[in-house]
C-alpha cells in the first residue's frame, strides 16, 4: 500500500510525501503471523503512528481478486484508496477460477467498474506485471498472458498501472510496447501511464521506462546495495514516487541505506522508526520488530534527499508528493 504523507522536519517546515504502496490487508497488521495469532489487532495504532509521521492518506494494494475486494473495503472504511488487479505470482488464479480465466477477468472488471471515483476508491490497475524470480508459482507464459489481459482494463477504464517487475524487464517492456504503451504511458490507446513499483533494476532500465512515460517507485528494497543507490541517483525527481510496501521491504542495518539513515535527526527517527518489540512481547502502542510500517516512508524520503543533497528535504518530498497526486490523480489531496 502507498501512503500519502505530509511530513514536518521541524515545526516550521511542511514537507509533503506520498507512500505509494502498503499491503494493509496483510494479516500481520491484525496480529496474525503465518496463521497464528500473536497479539491483538493493532491496525488503528499503526495508522495513528503513520499520521504522527506525516502520512496523509494511503493506497492499499490489491494482489488478487479477493485481496482487491478486501483492499477496497478497507479503503472505504478508512477513507484511503486501492488498486485492483492480480500479482504475477498469483496468475494461476485466473485459470483456477471456477468460471475460468475469462470469468476471473470479468470479476476484476466489474470490481473496478463498481468502484470508480468519485464515489468509489479504486485508482489504479494492479499489482500486475511479471516476476521471473518466482516462476514456481506461475510460469512465464501464464504471467505474460494474464498481464496482457489486465492491460486491457487499464485502457478501458483510463486508469494508471501499478506494475511489478522482477528479472523480467525485457519481456515487460516488450509486452507494454506491443499493447500500445510505448510512449506517453499509453495515452494513445486510452491508458494513463503508471508506476513500476519497488524498483531494483538498472539505471538503463529506469531510463527506458521513464522514456515510455512511466514513473519509478522506490522503497527499502530499492536501497539495499550501493549499486541500488547509484541507480537511484539517476532517476529524475519529477519521475519518482515513494513507497514502503509494508509490511515488507523494511530498511535494515545491513542495507546500503543505513549510512544515510544514520544522519536522520533523532526527532524524525522516533516518528519514522518508532521503538519496536517482538510480536510475542507485544505492548499496545509499540511497533513490532520485523514488520515494516507506513510511518517508515519518512526514512525512504530521507535517503532520497541525501542522494539529492543540493535540494532541501522538504522540496524533495514536495516534488514526489506532487508526482503521486498527478499520476492517480488525487486532486482532493492538493
Amino acid at each position: 500500500m502507498s501512503t500519502v504523507t505530509r511530513l514536518n522536519t521541524e515545526s516550521t517546515v511542511d514537507d509533503s510525501k506520498i507512500n505509494l504502496i502498503v499491503n494493509l490487508t496483510d494479516p500481520v497488521f491484525r496480529g496474525v503471523y503465518h496463521g497464528k495469532k500473536k497479539h491483538e489487532d493493532d491496525l488503528d495504532m499503526i495508522l495513528e503512528r503513520s499520521y504522527l509521521a506525516g502520512v496523509k492518506s494511503m493506497i492499499i494494494t490489491g494482489g488478487s481478486l479477493h485481496e482487491s475486494e478486501l483492499a477496497l473495503s478497507l479503503a472505504q472504511q478508512k477513507g484511503f484508496y486501492a488498486t485492483v488487479g492480480c500479482h504475477p505470482t498469483r496468475s494461476r488464479e485466473f485459470d483456477q477460477h471456477p468460471g475460468g480465466p475469462d470469468a476471473y477477468l470479468l470479476a476484476l472488471d466489474k470490481l473496478i467498474g463498481d468502484n470508480l471515483r468519485p464515489s468509489g476508491r479504486v485508482i489504479a490497475i494492479g499489482e500486475c506485471g511479471l516476476d521471473y524470480d518466482r516462476t514456481q508459482f506461475a510460469s512465464k507464459e501464464e504471467q505474460q498472458r494474464h498481464f496482457r489481459a489486465q492491460l486491457v482494463l487499464a485502457k478501458k477504464y483510463h486508469l494508471p498501472l501499478f506494475l511489478h517487475s522482477r528479472a523480467a524487464h525485457v519481456d515487460l517492456v516488450n509486452i507494454l510496447k506491443e499493447e500500445g504503451f510505448s510512449e506517453d504511458g499509453g495515452k494513445g490507446v486510452g491508458a494513463k501511464g503508471g508506476v513500476v513499483h519497488s524498483f531494483t533494476g538498472s539505471s538503463e532500465e529506469a531510463a527506458e521506462l521513464i522514456g515510455m512515460g512511466f514513473y519509478i517507485g522506490v522503497n527499502g528494497c530499492s536501497m539495499k546495495t550501493e549499486q541500488n543507490l547509484e541507480t537511484l541517483k539517476t532517476i529524475p525527481l519529477d519521475r519518482l514516487l515513494l513507497e514502503t510496501d509494508a509490511p515488507w521491504c523494511s530498511m535494515k542495518s545491513t542495507h546500503a541505506s543505513k549510512g544515510h539513515l544514520d544522519a536522520l535527526p533523532a526527532s524524525l527517527r522516533s516518528r519514522y522508526f518508532p521503538a519496536a518489540v517482538r510480536p510475542e512481547s507485544f505492548v499496545p502502542g509499540k511497533a513490532v520488530k520485523g514488520r515494516n510500517e507506513p510511518s517508515s516512508i519518512g526514512g525512504v524520503a530521507w535517503v532520497v534527499y541525501r542522494l539529492n543533497d543540493t535540494i532541501p528535504f522538504e522540496r524533495v518530498t514536495e516534488i514526489v508528493y506532487k508526482n503521486t497526486v498527478q499520476l492517480f490523480p488525487l486532486d482532493e489531496l492538493v
